[in-house]
């Protein structure tokens, strides 16, 4: 059975030991002072606190030390960070703002506080003044007198050489140990109802349009609360679409991780907005933040309570040769578990809490495989978000299929589209010299998967980029395909030649090929051409098959009006090939106030996307040898020494 465990701290390089006081302790002493002697002269102003930021880990420290209806001002360099006061019950608190703050730094300061590493002050801070004493009290008395708002309390952020102002709402932290929650995990609140989902228009697959959901931009992305990073910026270098990019950082062990994201639409606003609603996706996926995690056990002790990791797919012998510290999986060895939902059978099970999230607390050296996004998606209902996730697991096995089998995948005409965004991409493409090719990508489940591809017409550097998009609507699996190559392909020219040289060693030697960026950077080399001569040379024009040909095949479900419906067909078309269908609930805190739901969609036997050429757990799952015969797309299965030779070219 299951061990119950209160859940790891996280990583950390040594304990960190208290910093003896110093010259800014000694400031912010003296403006605390002067702030109640202010509050004493001024009946009915508010008291202050004022405490240097940076000085210890706030994402580790469990005090709440705050004192209730005093509004903290954090100090550090020469910026001064007012509010929001403690308020009994009230989501969005200054231990919220610390956290905030911290994990919005740059990553020198990061790793001074999070791993222990020397700090001392670079001098005695100026502010012991009358002037930054009036436009403090100004400011809390600012804090402390506005009504509250809902959602989103504000926090001012005072320049102090300057004393110009600035003012930014700040997302309560669901993980704050003052005014968050995060229950055990448990198999009841696992479960997933499959709730009705009408569809907000035809041929959509979404509850709701993009505008309906209130995201306020400034809460996600600023430079002193933002949850998303310090900022959101318009890639000005895009020529095909309106795209923007955002970045946030997450620790791992030793490191920290930068987590990108953005949107790709035809216009900045727009992007702005799905953007924002990736990197919450991302935000939630990465580790399992409203839900502490509880279970640990061997396999051996679950049975067929939890999902086999065998099955979902291990590293080869090889890799563990090379990586003596990266762990194996043994049956018998204890590890972290989260609780799924399978839709097939209708109950619980438990998930590897590595595989469930792909950047699980423990670093490393603690993980025996390294998981992706891969079926991590959202929606305004869980219903929705399963539907995307589920695409999504499907398009990617269905791809890595019909890459490592060098499978000869029927081509699409694209002008056969009804839609004209689509026609009037590929044509801005080819203004751009890419030629914008797709391909029917159905393996073995009847639902439509399309690969697209960007090839560049002159065969320069900036050879090829590739994309893919699943749906039971054939026109949205292959508007999602182009969606990913119109804007990477444009750029892909300058990106290698900026890295030619680095590319070339990974031509040379594939090896060194390690994380996900390097697979489609190394496309844009002319001489890695050669290694898609089988989905992309001999093709003449009269044989591209219409679009609509990807739903006339027997079995294929039809698009609903209803999400549910949908879900419900393409769960039914998974599992009729014998394999499960299992959902875990990674909704943040954050997400949930937004009415925003995020799953990992896992169906275990179909091939992961891995990235880093000695990670490839595909080449050495059954599925990958059988599956191409089995859809008649072979006359036998392939044999160990027919796998594609090359890494593959997803991003």
């Amino acid at each position: 059975m299951p061990t119950e465990t209160v859940a790891a701290p996280r990583d950390r390089a040594a304990p960190r030991q208290p910093l003896p006081a110093g010259p800014w302790d000694e400031v912010c002493a003296a403006l605390t002072t002067a702030l109640a002697e202010r509050a004493r002269r001024h009946p009915g102003t508010p008291s202050a606190v004022v405490i240097p930021l940076g000085r210890r880990d706030e994402l580790d420290d469990q005090r709440t030390d705050f004192t209730p209806g005093a509004v903290p001002v954090g100090l550090y360099g020469h910026h001064a960070v007012v509010g929001p006061p403690a308020v009994d019950g009230a989501p969005g608190c200054p231990r919220c703002l610390a956290r905030r703050w911290q994990s919005v730094r740059a990553g020198y300061l990061r790793d001074a506080v999070e791993r222990g590493e020397d700090t001392r002050a670079t001098g005695v801070p100026p502010w012991r003044a009358d002037f930054v004493v009036d436009a403090l009290s100004a400011l809390v008395a600012a804090a402390a007198g506005r009504p509250r708002p809902d959602r989103h309390p504000w926090v001012w952020l005072l320049d102090l050489e300057t004393l110009r102002v600035a003012r930014f709402p700040l997302v309560p932290d669901g993980e704050c140990p003052s005014c968050g929650s995060r229950p055990d995990d448990t198999p009841e609140a696992a479960r997933i109802t499959l709730d009705s989902s009408p569809k907000h228009a035809p041929g959509s697959f979404r509850l709701r349009p993009l505008h309906a959901y209130d995201l306020v931009v400034e809460a996600f992305a600023n430079p002193v609360t933002g949850m998303l990073g310090p900022s959101v910026v318009p890639d000005l270098t895009s020529a095909s679409t309106a795209s923007t990019v955002g970045a946030f950082t997450t620790r791992s062990g030793d490191y920290l991780r930068e987590c990108y994201w953005g949107g790709h639409t035809g216009t900045y606003g727009a992007s702005v907005r799905v953007g924002l609603l990736e990197g919450l996706e991302r935000y939630a996926g990465m580790r399992a933040r409203a839900k502490r995690t509880v279970v640990t056990a061997a396999f051996d002790d679950l049975g067929d309570m939890a999902v086999d990791p065998r099955v979902t797919g291990l590293y080869s012998d090889a890799f563990h040769a090379a990586e003596p510290d990266a762990p194996r999986f043994a049956t018998d060895r204890p590890v972290r578990w989260v609780w799924g939902w399978s839709l097939r059978d209708d109950r619980p099970v438990l998930v590897p809490e590595i595989t469930a999230y792909y950047h699980a607390p423990g670093g490393v050296r603690r993980r025996f495989v390294q998981e992706s996004s891969n079926g991590c998606a959202s929606g305004g209902s869980p219903t929705e978000a399963v539907y995307h996730g589920l695409m999504e697991t499907v398009e990617r096995d269905a791809f890595l299929l019909a890459w490592f089998g060098r499978a000869r995948l029927p081509e699409i005409d694209p002008s056969s589209s009804t839609r004209p965004a689509t026609r009037a991409m590929v044509d801005r493409l080819a203004m751009y010299g890419y030629r914008a090719r797709f391909f029917d990508t159905r393996v073995t489940f009847p639902v439509p998967v399309v690969t697209a591809v960007a090839e560049r017409v002159d065969g320069g550097p900036g050879l090829l980029c590739f994309g893919a998009g699943a749906s039971l609507d054939p026109e949205d699996a292959l508007a999602g395909g182009l969606c990913e190559i119109a804007t990477d392909s444009v750029n892909l020219r300058r990106r290698t030649a900026r890295e030619e040289r680095r590319l070339r060693r990974m031509a040379d030697d594939f090896g060194e090929v390690r994380v996900l960026h390097d697979h489609p950077l190394l496309y844009g080399l002319p001489e890695m051409g050669r290694y898609t001569y089988f989905l992309l040379r001999g093709r003449e024009e009269s044989d591209r098959v219409p679009l609509s040909s990807l739903v006339s095949a027997p079995g294929t479900p039809p698009a609903s009006a209803d999400l549910r419906e949908d879900v419900e067909a393409c769960v039914g078309a998974v599992t009729a090939r014998g394999f499960d269908v299992v959902v875990v609930d990674q909704t943040a805190a954050e997400q949930r106030s937004l009415g925003f739901h995020t799953v990992k969609v896992l169906v275990p036997g179909l091939i992961p996307i891995d990235f880093g050429w000695s990670r490839q757990r595909g080449p050495l799952m059954p599925r990958v040898r059988t599956a191409l015969r089995e859809a008649g797309l072979r006359a036998d299965d392939l044999a160990p020494d027919g796998l594609n030779p090359a890494p593959h070219p997803f991003p």
